[in-house]
């Protein structure tokens, strides 16, 4: 569910709201010339009233206290807060609202520092209710409005609406049970995304992939009683200079198929394509956004499930471009299908190769549930996409591309198997075949996002249980700087 974001000029008490909304930092002096102006509008000693109850403006703090008929919600941004400490603070301060109130939410500072509050307030909305007949525990806002006299501050209210629609589009298509949104149906469910967009849209059924050798996408889709589908999505602008595509796996369902999962592991496998509804997400606000670059996104769907039919440990697929890969376990196959894409992609001679994928457990347990890991062959590249990460709120890190580790992809039969040694840097051996199929001309970055993809638990801030629309707000930050 997406909640409407606007923005109006001051002051924060005139805003017709349920609820009304501050953040305050940890100084003692700044947080004063939040409260004392604010407190003299309202008739309330705010200072002695967020005394009472022990809060400090440290971030994470929350005090809800009612006025006037109305609820004030202020939340702590912490000592010299940055972007993310006022995203997150603006989060946690919608979803301390009343349930289907409309919140308003004071907004301070520099353009950037507006919009990092309006996206932390728009993302902080986001509920899943599709399937819900009781109330959600998530609270469910009817609009949020930023309350700002910073100059630009509409445009920046704009820009992060635009935002915060597209990551709850993404969290939106992850969260959906898999059975409602198996590569057909989930094909059609982009296509509609980016109908509005000046987005061009072709669909690969089964027959046109078959035809088109795409080994890897039908061997992993095999499996399923439905045929896997490519999405290619085309943004192209008048005047662009750049063409940057970008590749996003997308296993609507991974039961492992014959290398069959533990029923545990497969709990949260409805997210095995969260990176294709990354690309398609992003593709969706590249002409809202600004984007003057041509944009391909390629989104790589497939069921992986076990059946008479299923690809076989020890079969051979033969890849779009004629590399063959012997499959030793058909677990690891969102490679497979991201192999596919990628040596499509090249054929269009790209200026840029991103691919996104939620590729190997070894990433959670290198990095953790918060960051993602991102390999590449261009440093400028890679560094490009650290530094809109890092403005956009999220988390990446740099790993290697270990050269030496390609001899554990060493098929005797084959050009390649999809494994490396099990329980050696399965990440990097992952980015390792993947490289092989990106090649060396093109600047080719990987993320791995199997971690921050999806949370079992909300972070308490702007991100519920589920899908995070992790990559988003990153991919715009890059795309928009270019």
């Amino acid at each position: 569910m997406t909640t409407s974001l606007t923005h109006t000029t001051g002051p924060l008490t005139d805003a017709d709201a349920d609820a009304i909304a501050a953040l305050i930092p940890a100084d003692e002096d700044a947080r004063a010339a939040i409260l004392t102006p604010l407190g003299e509008s309202l008739g309330v000693d705010l200072a002695a009233a967020i005394a009472a109850v022990d809060v400090t403006g440290e971030a994470g703090d929350v005090a809800r206290i009612p006025v006037g008929g109305r609820l004030l919600v202020l939340c702590g941004t912490g000592q010299s807060p940055d972007a993310e400490a006022l995203r997150k603070a603006a989060g946690r301060a919608v979803r301390n609202a009343p349930k289907d109130s409309s919140v308003a939410v004071l907004a301070e500072g520099s353009v950037e520092e507006v919009q990092a509050i309006a996206e932390g307030a728009g993302l902080g909305a986001y509920a899943y209710t599709t399937y819900r007949k009781k109330p959600h525990e998530v609270p469910t806002v009817s609009g949020v409005v930023i309350i700002s006299d910073v100059e630009g501050a509409a445009d920046a209210v704009s820009r992060a609406a635009v935002v915060a629609t597209a990551v709850s589009a993404a969290r939106d298509m992850v969260n959906c049970p898999p059975e409602h949104k198996r590569p057909p149906t989930l094909a059609a469910t982009m296509s509609e995304l980016v109908a509005d967009s000046g987005v061009t849209v072709k669909i690969f059924d089964e027959d046109e992939l078959v035809e088109g050798g795409f080994g890897g996408i039908m061997g992993v889709g095999r499996g399923s009683s439905e045929p896997p589908r490519l999405v290619e999505l085309t943004y192209e602008p008048d005047g662009w200079e750049t063409h940057v595509a970008i590749i996003g796996k997308g296993i609507t369902f991974d039961s492992g198929g014959l290398s069959l999962k533990p029923w545990k592991s497969m709990l949260t496998m409805k997210c095995d394509m969260a990176g294709a509804a990354a690309v398609a997400a992003t593709l969706s606000a590249c002409a809202a956004t600004g984007v003057s670059a041509k944009v391909t996104g390629l989104c790589a769907l497939a069921e992986n499930m076990p059946s008479g039919s299923a690809t076989r440990p020890s079969d051979v697929l033969v890849h779009r471009g004629g590399s063959t890969v012997e499959v030793m376990n058909t677990d690891a196959e969102g490679r497979l299908v991201m192999a596919d894409a990628l040596a499509y992609a090249n054929e269009s001679e790209p200026d840029v190769l991103i691919d996104l994928a939620t590729l190997t457990g070894a990433q959670v347990v290198s990095l953790g549930d918060d960051v993602a890991a991102i390999m590449g062959t261009d440093e400028g590249l890679v560094g490009a996409l650290e530094a809109a990460a890092e403005a956009a709120g999220e988390q990446i890190w740099e790993l290697p591309l270990v050269e030496a580790y390609t001899e554990t992809l060493k098929s005797t039969v084959a050009d390649l198997k999809n494994i490396g040694k099990p329980g050696h840097a399965g990440t990097i051996t992952a980015g390792l075949f993947l490289k092989h199929f990106a090649g060396d001309e093109v600047p080719w970055a990987h993320l791995d996002i199997a971690g921050p993809a999806f949370r079992e638990a909300t972070d308490g801030a702007y991100l519920s249980a589920g899908g995070t629309g992790f990559g988003v707000r990153t991919l715009l930050r890059y795309l928009t700087s270019l």
